[in-house]
């Protein structure tokens, strides 16, 4: 793939992983993606998995035909992006690596080295000429570890982004790009969200005409829309209206509640309703529709005096990736003692600028008369916005 006349991409696609970072499900695979920059000097933009290191090399020698690298610029240590260095330094001994200096520790944790003799370290604002090519780095740390730089080339106006923008699915698989953004940043980088906001301020500054991540595919049109979203998924803004029911069920009871929730909601002229089935779904799709979505409904029974396991997993993941700024509804079961929503509430209340729906469904084993008002009341202060 060509990205600018002097930009060859050289990464790999991998459908041989089923989970990644061992439990996002990557059904269309995923793409660990390297670039070449081939002027008077050359460097190569990050490595790639493990398991890749053969396609990798060959893919540098065949972009370069028979020239050899001058650098290795490594933005990001995450395996998945950092594996091949060792590979790199022996067959180009005499390339350079250029890294920030927290990577350099790293790469002696990784790999027992820290490749000294090699070394080139950048901090921010930091350039690195090529020959028509004048590079400039961009600290970015916790964008999503500590030692991240990105890499700015102002001749073809190109953002080498680390993680940024990235996507799960391998490049050679047609999909829509929010969805797999959307459940890949929120999943992986969700909890740095003021970080990723001051790499969007750095990057306003630049003038940006193709950005280069490393997953997903290479962006150069409407770049506006793509940041657009970055900017609001950090900034824990919701990108649509629309009601989420998360929920388990244990004998089916707390799952007619929600159906007929669902159906109420809908009745009443919400735009969006995703029912979410946590023992059954998957858990980052359900994640996803929290942070996508304006409003979310939390239900759930109570169980050994907590709530249960499935809904425990899926407030965690809510809260520890920041959640914010949004209403949520509680619907509770429970035959003798129910506390499920006092515990789910008391879960979410470090969490920033939630509103509570005034109303809270108590089901007592099932629904009756009582609990079924509790429901449409919930219904209607939930829709109040969409009459």
């Amino acid at each position: 793939m060509i990205v600018t006349n002097d930009i060859k991409y050289i990464g790999v696609n991998d459908h041989k992983a089923d989970l990644f970072e061992g439990q996002y499900i990557v059904p269309n695979g995923m793409a660990y993606n390297s670039y070449a920059i081939v002027d008077e000097k050359i460097a190569i933009m990050d490595s790639v998995d493990a398991g890749f290191t053969k396609e990798w090399l060959d893919n540098i020698a065949n972009a370069l035909e028979g020239r050899k690298p001058d650098y290795l610029i490594v933005q990001h240590m995450e395996p998945d992006h950092s594996a091949n260095i060792v590979s790199f330094v022996n067959a180009y001994p005499n390339a350079k690596i250029v890294s920030s200096a927290q990577a350099f520790k790293m790469m002696k944790n990784f790999f027992g080295t820290d490749f000294k003799e090699n070394q080139v370290v950048v901090g921010e604002g930091d350039t690195l000429c090529l020959g028509k090519h004048a590079l400039t780095f961009v600290t970015a740390p916790m964008v999503h570890w500590p030692e991240v730089i990105v890499t700015y080339d102002s001749t073809d106006k190109v953002l080498f982004l680390a993680d940024g923008f990235g996507k799960f699915g391998a490049l050679d698989v047609d999909e829509d790009w929010a969805c797999e953004a959307r459940r890949y940043y929120i999943g992986i980088v969700g909890k740095y969200g003021a970080q990723v906001q001051a790499l969007l301020k750095k990057a306003a500054g630049l003038d940006i005409e193709i950005i280069c991540p490393l997953h997903g595919p290479v962006l150069k049109e409407n770049l506006g829309y793509y940041i657009g979203l970055y900017d609001t998924w950090s900034s824990y803004r919701p990108e649509e209206e629309g009601v989420v029911i998360a929920y388990t069920s244990v004998y089916g009871n707390t799952k007619k509640a929600v159906e007929k929730l669902a159906k109420m909601l809908e009745e009443n002229g919400c735009p969006k309703v995703a029912v979410n089935d946590l023992a059954r779904c998957d858990m980052a799709e359900a994640v996803e529709d929290a942070f996508r979505y304006s409003k979310l409904v939390l239900a759930t029974t109570t169980y050994n005096a907590e709530i249960f396991p499935f809904m425990h997993q899926f407030i965690t993941n809510l809260t520890e990736r920041n959640y914010q700024n949004r209403t949520v509804g509680l619907i509770e079961n429970g035959t003798w003692a129910p506390t499920a929503a006092k515990v789910m509430k008391g879960m979410l209340e470090k969490s920033k600028n939630i509103t509570f729906a005034d109303t809270t469904v108590k089901i007592l084993s099932a629904l009756n008369n009582e609990s079924e008002v509790q429901l449409i009341a919930l219904a209607n202060e939930l829709c109040k916005d969409y009459k």
